[in-house]
């Protein structure tokens, strides 16, 4: 009986300690409510402390990332930054005049190469929202913008620097090694990348006009992938000088000769441009030097005229190239070159054409072999199907 009640003494002590450990939680869970409700309170959020950080952590890299999160933000550089860069701008750095001003080659102290371009002026918004624009413009055949300066009276551009440089400079720079040559092969494979540039602007809503392309906004990186520089540039330059010259060059065999005025161009004076492009990468020769005056207007027919002679291909192409390969591109120059705009192709259908092409010729030397389809340079090129 005794051994009966200590087990019901035993089992009621133990009900007691839990009921009173129960309530001593209790008590410190209401305790600790308070003190954190006291806490979130000051800070005007009803949210404890880490999830707020947490938020405001989440909304800076979605600021520094954009809605996309595909690419970094546009940097904004100091002219100290840029000066270490490029060497106080020594003339070893010098790359060159562009459109925008003069260019440098430049290292970040994150070792990323940049290719800086700089000109004279003042600090202005409109420089900043144009460049942020452009900015947000991006394809693997375009150079990317990566930041911008205003400081000290100057304007600068920071962009991705690309080490082959120019396509101009390989096909007509007389410094370079008259025996190195660019094959037919290669030089669609930039014509395609170029294109593609260019295609992908014009995909753009609203569509982007490029309005000054030409031959030397044509760089190639160290796989010779083409990149088509200056995007947007003619479009900034009138903005920050508040209207530059609307009439365009004469002397520019690059500017549709149908537009008189750089602000009517459209996707079509891009491809007329495209045009003067695709025939320097024929000829190997710089198209403003070797035609008259007269020519420029009427450059299809001055084409027309010349391929019953052997000066328009460039002799270094011999044994590279096919008949068929060779009719088919100088047609698509022809095409691009016709006075009327509404009867050139677009863009996308050059890329396309251009692939054609390129597949063509692969297949053909791939079963005959390099240099066993040459053809007679001139008369002969347009004498059979």
């Amino acid at each position: 009986m005794s051994w009966s009640l200590a087990v019901i003494a035993g089992v009621a002590a133990g009900g007691l300690a839990l009921v009173f450990l129960g309530l001593f939680f209790l008590w410190f869970y209401i305790l600790k409510s308070r003190s954190l409700s006291s806490k979130t309170s000051e800070t005007g959020s009803s949210y404890p402390s880490a999830l707020v950080e947490w938020n405001r952590g989440a909304q800076m890299c979605f600021a520094a990332s954009g809605p996309s999160g595909d690419h970094q933000s546009l940097r904004q550089f100091t002219l100290q930054e840029l000066e270490l860069a490029a060497k106080n701008f020594n003339e070893s750095n010098y790359v060159g005049k562009g459109t925008f001003g003069l260019v440098y080659k430049g290292l970040l102290l994150d070792g990323t190469l940049v290719a800086i371009k700089r000109r004279l002026g003042y600090p202005m918004q409109e420089f900043v929202e144009e460049v942020q624009s452009l900015s947000k413009i991006r394809h693997r055949n375009l150079v990317t913008l990566i930041g911008y300066c205003q400081e000290d009276g100057c304007q600068v551009l920071v962009y991705e620097y690309i080490p082959n440089g120019s396509i101009s400079g390989h096909l007509y720079d007389t410094q370079r090694d008259p025996t190195v040559r660019l094959e037919f092969k290669q030089r669609l494979s930039i014509a395609i990348g170029a294109a593609k540039g260019l295609s992908h602007l014009h995909s753009l809503v609203p569509p982007v006009i490029h309005k000054g392309f030409k031959t030397s906004d044509v760089l190639v990186n160290e796989n010779f992938i083409a990149k088509v520089a200056d995007t947007g540039m003619v479009e900034l330059l009138q903005r920050i000088e508040g209207g530059c010259p609307s009439q365009t060059s004469e002397s520019n065999v690059f500017q549709d000769p149908e537009i008189p005025t750089l602000e009517e161009l459209r996707e079509a004076s891009d491809v007329y441009s495209f045009g003067v492009f695709l025939l320097e990468l024929v000829t190997g020769r710089e198209v403003a030097l070797f035609i008259s005056h007269e020519s420029t207007r009427s450059l299809a027919h001055w084409v027309e005229g010349h391929i019953s002679l052997n000066d328009l291909i460039d002799q270094r192409l011999a044994g590279s190239f096919t008949s068929r390969g060779m009719k088919c591109l100088i047609r698509l120059i022809l095409q691009c070159l016709d006075l009327s705009g509404r009867r050139r192709p677009r863009m996308g259908l050059i890329v396309l054409e251009l692939e054609r092409i390129l597949e063509t010729e692969m297949a053909l030397t791939i079963v005959m072999g390099d240099g066993t389809a040459v053809v007679t340079l001139g008369s002969q090129l347009f004498t059979s199907s």
